[in-house]
């Protein structure tokens, strides 16, 4: 945990907290890997993770790839995040299930301890937002607009490439799993 000295924390003690939070790997944030790209919004609309058109954190509903970069330029600095982890075979769906479970644990951790200090930051998740058991989307507002999380890909990011610019690995090896999140402040 960070002492409290007045001063907002730097990348440095974000990485630190990132560790405490559980996460695998940690890094700066390389800002100009935040390229927004159509064709990875389009990739939701396969619906291949059964989200898409259903979530107020996934498109439609979150807007224009315009509109998320228009919103992620505010920003100058973050930390991006891995959790990683070995599955017993590439179909081990209850390893992958157990890995998503616990980087999404450490993130709202992780989210919760920087708007202590950035309450405006901007955290990208990995997956669609699971605060609720339902969503209200598309007939009634989010219920925790303040709370949810879209994921990177829902702003049009493609995860292997910001990984891989910021210094960290995408794949890891045969039989792991790796999901990546973002924190980015002002």
């Amino acid at each position: 945990m960070i002492k409290a000295t007045g001063q907002k924390p730097g990348i440095d003690e974000l990485i630190t907290l990132a560790k405490e939070a559980g996460f695998t790997y940690s890094a700066p944030l390389a800002m100009d890997s935040l390229e927004f790209r159509e064709e990875v919004r389009n990739m939701c609309s396969a619906d291949r993770c059964k989200s898409y058109g259903k979530s107020w954190s996934c498109p439609p509903a979150v807007g224009s790839i315009e509109r998320a970069k228009d919103c992620a330029e505010a920003y100058h600095r973050g930390i991006i995040v891995q959790t990683e982890g070995d599955l017993s075979d590439s179909f081990d769906m209850d390893g992958t299930a157990a890995i998503m479970q616990k980087h999404k644990k450490a993130f709202d951790t992780l989210v919760r301890q920087v708007r202590q200090f950035y309450p405006e930051c901007l955290p990208m998740g990995a997956g669609t937002c699971r605060l609720c058991r339902a969503c209200t989307y598309p007939d009634r507002p989010c219920r925790h607009p303040d709370k949810m999380v879209s994921s990177m890909e829902a702003y049009g990011l493609l995860v292997s490439d910001v990984a891989i610019r910021s210094g960290l690995k995408y794949n890891y090896g045969e039989n792991t799993m790796c999901f990546t999140s973002c924190v980015l402040i002002d």
